[in-house]
């Protein structure tokens, strides 16, 4: 790819204040990564949106939102454009929706609102790109793994066998069960059914995930397994939560543990680094802290694994 002409991101950060699902490093997250893409990858600030849910936000990071600023980043986005969207919150797991496949699971981010974007949703974003742009997603979220549905994954689950009583730091996990979602939905709907997809039309008709929104037939469109440039470097496996770490003791800072160990990594070197690079020293970093079951991965094509991070100018 040749060094971007314009270089644009979307940064979002949930921490769901005042509800029980709150967490507290993940505006942090994305407020480290601004400042980080304006000094160090020649991002202009007026090419940088920020969404959080911190009190007194204008604009919440809200299902649409988010999918709203997502796609007029790649509506703007020409040949060699760097795309990049950082999301720090809540993951889910959800029931697939296509026929014939009763036990899989599909991955989800958890907007503040709960409108779900799906693995499809970045999907049909990656197939929007114009030739010769990429878009890199950071997802510091739990069950990030995957979410770009169909990319190649080049550094994947981790086969090594773990302790079962890890000495994990204390932290909570960037996770949201589908069953707590499915029963926030119900209450919003007052509907009485198990499938998702009808709480989802119904509170949020054409806002909804495509997953919810499409025929099965006509989701296999946005499916492509052909090589493109979407990037995705995930908080975790897609079986495994993400840590948002709260180190009160001391008036620490708090943060989400992926974010951070890809910030640590980013300040120890300062020359470029590709993808695959990043993601496994970032797995180096959280192994020597203790976190031994959260093991971030990489999905992208052959080339792209081998390409800089960000398309970092050279110095």
């Amino acid at each position: 790819m040749d060094e971007g002409k314009k270089r644009m991101a979307v940064l979002v950060g949930c921490n769901y204040p005042n509800s029980r699902n709150e967490l507290h490093g993940c505006i942090n997250d994305v407020l480290t990564m601004k400042e980080v893409l304006v000094k160090r990858f020649g991002f202009d600030l007026s090419h940088v949106q920020l969404l959080t849910d911190a009190p007194g936000s204008v604009v919440l990071p809200t299902g649409a939102n988010i999918k709203k600023a997502l796609g007029h980043m790649i509506d703007q986005a020409e040949a060699g454009d760097v795309l990049f969207f950082h999301y720090s919150g809540h993951g889910t797991r959800i029931p697939s929706a296509k026929p014939g496949h009763p036990f899989r699971q599909d991955e989800a981010i958890v907007p503040c609102d709960f409108n779900l974007i799906t693995d499809l949703d970045f999907r049909q974003l990656v197939n929007r790109l114009p030739k010769g742009a990429s878009l890199t997603i950071l997802s510091d979220s739990c069950h990030s793994g995957g979410l770009i549905d169909r990319e190649k994954e080049q550094i994947g689950p981790n086969a090594a066998t773990t302790d079962n009583n890890p000495k994990v730091p204390s932290h909570s996990p960037k996770a949201i069960p589908f069953e707590s979602i499915l029963q926030h939905l119900s209450s919003l709907t007052n509907i009485s059914t198990s499938d998702i997809g009808t709480h989802f039309l119904e509170f949020f008709g054409s806002d909804a995930s495509l997953k919810f929104r499409l025929p099965p037939l006509e989701r296999d469109l946005f499916e492509s397994i052909n090589a493109d440039e979407g990037i995705l470097l995930s908080g975790c496996q897609a079986n495994e939560t993400s840590a948002d770490m709260s180190p009160h003791e001391g008036g620490g800072r708090s943060y989400g543990a992926f974010s951070n160990a890809v910030q640590m990594v980013l300040k120890e070197h300062s020359g470029q680094l590709s993808n695959k690079q990043l993601v496994m020293m970032a797995r180096d970093v959280l192994q020597a802290q203790g976190f031994e079951q959260q093991h971030p991965c990489l999905y992208c094509s052959d080339q792209n694994a081998g390409s800089t991070f960000l398309w970092q100018p050279e110095c």
